[in-house]
């Protein structure tokens, strides 16, 4: 009996060509499950864009119902004499500040030695502090080089920092600078002695001496003193940074801009959460074309919850529709903000404007009802999370019938090309019955016709 090592070799026709069609027709079964995966999960890339733009409304919605933002100061500084900065508890005002003297730091410096490693012998270093706190420093023999003396007392935290410094003498040019670590006459350097045998390497020079002063300023005629050029409350809630020396005005009003800017805000967000949702339930009649979202019932209900709140207004204060505040709900769900009209009511009634987005409680203005329905639709329990988790479960469903299906086609193509196999045996067996028939015949023939 003839051996079939391929399919076609013994029938010699194109058995392998034909099981690759039949496999190919197996095969198109899986179509379906694939595209309605793909579509699941299309949707569920949906879900999580919504999810998305509905955080970001949440974000800006956020920002108006926090009372703090109404409360808000800002600075404006006119003359480079100083800088400021205002917080929450600065009153609105202008303010004449003219500075006549920067605070400054006591510094002294040393006479010069020739080498900075060199040691210089044991002793010890005292001073006092204009605040009065006294110091004692002790350097030992064989530590007592410049830089040594320099480590041991940047050690102490003592209020003095010490550095080293090269002034260019050939002869002698280290000197050990000695500085205080903060302005002001409280941080000045007094009653500096170098004792033991570190006095007569190491000796103080008078000529570098700089005392340490007070900042003083006048803001609106009244003087006042400083010990740092950092002046806190010379004028309420705002922070002073002198600079120089000089005349300046510094104007403390409500800051404004930023209740107008977060008000914006929460509109373009609005705006792009209703784009996306518009690209999500789109449908092009001419061609068929259609969003990932089209007649969902989640989104639909999203939309309808959100159109509740922003029509439904709020129960308490001067301002009760957004109309009254400067913003329009358009036709097309949209909304857009009068900047005109808003201007006018943050200039003229802005605590009816808190009281309308912040309310008197976290949940009663308008922001604090839409945070209320975000945080119910963005919930772990919200709708958004149970329809992604639901089209999740049914992923793996159509991913295990996928698998399933696959393991079929195979087992049948499997049979396939065993019947097949089979066939293309049985035909060579009979190719090889025929030819030998035929031969038989023939040399039968062939006798009969020697015979006549």
């Amino acid at each position: 009996m003839a051996t079939i090592t391929a399919l076609g070799i013994g029938s010699g026709m194109d058995l392998n060509g034909l099981v690759d069609q039949l496999a190919a027709a197996e095969r198109q079964k899986l179509t379906p499950i694939a595209q309605q995966r793909q579509g699941v999960e299309s949707k569920i890339s949906a879900y999580g864009r919504l999810e998305g733009a509905l955080s970001a409304f949440q974000v800006a919605t956020s920002q108006l119902n926090d009372a703090k933002l109404y409360q808000g100061v800002g600075s404006e500084v006119t003359g480079s004499a100083l800088k400021a900065a205002a917080a929450n508890t600065a009153a609105p005002g202008r303010y004449q500040v003219e500075v006549t003297d920067l605070a400054s730091a006591y510094s002294v410096a040393t006479a010069g030695v020739a080498d900075q490693e060199a040691e210089l012998g044991a002793g010890s270093l005292n001073f006092t502090l204009g605040n009065g706190e006294t110091f004692s420093v002790d350097i030992a023999a064989g530590q007592s080089s410049l830089q040594e003396v320099r480590d041991v007392i940047n050690a102490q935290d003592a209020g003095v920092q010490a550095t080293i410094v090269n002034d260019g003498d050939p002869n002698a040019p280290w000197r050990l600078a000695l500085v205080s670590t903060e302005t002001g006459t409280e941080a000045a350097i007094s009653d500096l002695q170098v004792g033991g045998d570190l006095a007569t390497q190491l000796q103080l020079d008078a000529t570098t001496e700089v005392a340490a002063t007070n900042a003083s300023l006048k803001v609106n005629a009244v003087t006042i003193t400083s010990q740092s050029n950092r002046v806190e409350d010379a004028i309420q809630g705002v922070t002073l940074d002198l600079t120089e020396t000089g005349s300046a005005t510094v104007d403390v009003s409500l800051d404004t801009e930023s209740i107008k800017k977060a008000v914006q805000g929460f509109v373009d967000a609005y705006n792009t959460l209703q784009s996306s949702m518009a690209k999500m339930t789109r449908f092009n009649a001419e061609t068929g074309d259609a969003g990932a979202l089209l007649g969902d019932g989640v989104l639909r209900r999203v939309q309808t919850q959100l159109r509740s709140e922003l029509t439904g207004g709020v129960g308490e204060g001067e301002f009760r529709m957004l109309s009254q505040v400067g913003i329009s709900v358009e036709l097309d769900g949209s909304l857009k903000l009068d900047g005109d009209r808003l201007d006018e009511v943050v200039a003229s009634n802005l605590d009816d404007l808190q009281a309308f987005f912040a309310g008197s409680s976290e949940e009663g203005g308008m922001a604090g009802k839409l945070d209320t329905t975000l945080d119910q639709m963005l919930g772990s329990g919200g709708a958004l999370s149970v329809a992604t988790d639901g089209l999740k479960s049914t992923v793996r469903s159509l991913e295990n019938r996928y698998e399933r299906m696959e393991a079929s086609i195979d087992s049948t193509v499997a049979r396939y090309r065993s019947q097949f196999a089979k066939l293309d045996s049985m035909i060579s067996e009979m190719n090889s019955m025929s030819g030998y028939l035929s031969q038989q015949f023939d040399v039968m023939n062939a006798q009969l016709g020697r015979k006549k």
